[in-house]
């Protein structure tokens, strides 16, 4: 497959040099799980969504990705940005539950996203209303029970107009996904639950696009696998990015690297 054209990699650029100056500007961490996903919030706002679509960031840590995404496509501003994880802020840690109109939940525990999204997902079809919901789920999360309940309440009602997508970094607070608590293969998992599921490339944007943009016929799961860190040398594949906030020095470097890319 052919890899993204400049106007991507240039919006991918100013997402991440624009997500590292908000996360070093607030001395926030979370950075790791944030540039693993961000590819897919990126194509998923700019390429499939539509008005009427709606969307569920279920794993709530990575909400400075998912503001800079929003910032990207003109929902937030800079001043916005600026009072990231600041007092009284529009923009806390984790997805607040009210004042920014595309976040429709509070997603700080894992685990609810996905039920929250098939609620969405239901409450349309039996309203006849248009659109698509889209739930985005850490690898980590899919340890909770409870979103193995909404996988199998998703099938069950055949939701053809929601989609799962897992950001497959590999690891988690306390480890790798395999030390923490193994469900390698989670594709051959899911599909064993019966619902239709493809692996891709969670940073090619035309791996995204394929997956996104096809046409499911009932509740269909995309398994992306992504590197934590993506784009930054000293975070990739590290598990203490899970936290860290950067230093000086590091935020510098981190520049450094993306605009050599």
């Amino acid at each position: 497959m052919n890899e993204p054209d400049t106007s991507w990699s240039q919006l991918r650029k100013r997402a991440r040099s624009r997500l590292l100056r908000m996360h070093y500007e607030s001395h926030v961490g979370h950075l790791g799980g944030n540039l693993s996903c961000l590819d897919l919030l990126l194509t998923l706002h700019h390429d499939v969504m539509q008005p009427e679509d709606r969307f569920v960031l279920s794993k709530g840590h990575a909400a400075g990705a998912y503001y800079v995404t929003l910032w990207n496509t003109g929902q937030l501003n800079d001043l916005d940005l600026t009072q990231f994880h600041q007092e009284n802020t529009r923009l806390p840690g984790h997805p607040p539950t009210s004042g920014i109109e595309p976040i429709l939940f509070a997603t700080g525990s894992l685990g609810h996203g996905l039920s929250l999204a098939a609620g969405l997902a239901l409450a349309k079809r039996l309203k006849g209303e248009p659109g698509h919901v889209y739930c985005l789920t850490s690898d980590g999360e899919w340890n909770e029970g409870s979103s193995w309940e909404a996988l199998i309440f998703a099938k069950h009602q055949g939701l053809a107009n929601l989609t799962v997508l897992v950001d497959l970094n590999g690891l988690q607070g306390f480890g790798t996904t395999q030390e923490v608590a193994n469900l390698d293969p989670l594709a051959e998992k899911f599909e064993a639950f019966g619902v239709p599921t493809v692996l891709i490339n969670g940073h090619s944007h035309q791996d995204i696009c394929t997956a996104l943009q096809s046409n499911p016929s009932t509740f269909r799961a995309v398994v992306a696998q992504t590197r934590k860190g993506s784009g930054v040398s000293f975070m990739e594949n590290r598990m203490e990015w899970h936290y860290l906030p950067m230093t000086e020095s590091q935020y510098r470097q981190a520049l450094q690297e993306l605009e050599a890319e």
